[in-house]
């Protein structure tokens, strides 16, 4: 049977998601639309085996402590936006897209979708084999969608290739080919075990 996976790039209210589908690691098709609801439709519609969203799963706990995800990838150098807890992100505007990332949480597992945490930056790190900057990330996230074998020229926008790079990882994950941060009470971030490194 062919695996469908897609990956997920979120936004604000306004600028809502966008989704990126591989069929057996190949472009499928894509969706953008301001309705998590109507996304985790599509997502069922196309029998989507694993969706890799990239938004936080879980708020920060109410004692203050940061999720463990999080923390383990800063020890490697990877920054993020850490997620506050929900009280805070309700109160301030910036984190509005995190909210819509919890309506899509929400939206797909009514859908039945499988669903896992990743992040674009973080899966470009684990790609290239090293941290990489991402004041560039166009041009080197475009260039490991190249050397991976996607049709770049199918995505058009930056939030586009970080979908396809969510894609990847939900690819990732399903061939059971992941490497993982976090526990069981702050969530996990998935990252395709791969580089694609030859020690340049």
């Amino acid at each position: 049977m062919s695996i469908v996976v897609v990956g997920i790039d979120v936004g604000g209210r306004k600028k809502g998601f966008h989704a990126v589908a591989l069929k057996e690691g190949e472009f499928f098709c894509k969706q953008a639309s301001t309705n998590a609801n109507a996304l985790a439709d599509w997502c069922r519609s196309i029998r989507a085996q694993v969706v890799a969203v990239d938004a936080p799963c879980r708020w920060r706990t109410l004692d203050g402590r940061a999720r463990l995800a999080e923390l383990a990838m800063a020890t490697e150098g990877i920054r993020c936006y850490y997620a506050p807890t929900e009280e805070k992100a309700r109160s301030h505007a910036f984190y509005a897209w995190m909210l819509s990332g919890q309506e899509l949480y929400s939206a797909l597992a009514i859908a039945g979708c499988a669903v896992i945490e990743t992040f674009p930056h973080a899966v470009t790190c684990a790609l290239s084999g090293k941290v990489v900057s991402a004041k560039d990330k166009r041009s080197i996230r475009r260039s490991l969608l190249r050397k991976l074998g996607f049709h770049i020229a199918e995505l058009s926008n930056i939030d586009e290739v970080d979908a396809a790079l969510c894609a990847f990882a939900a690819q990732s994950f399903a061939h059971e080919q992941f490497k993982t941060y976090g526990d069981p009470i702050g969530g996990f971030i998935i990252v395709p075990n791969l580089s694609l490194s030859h020690g340049d």
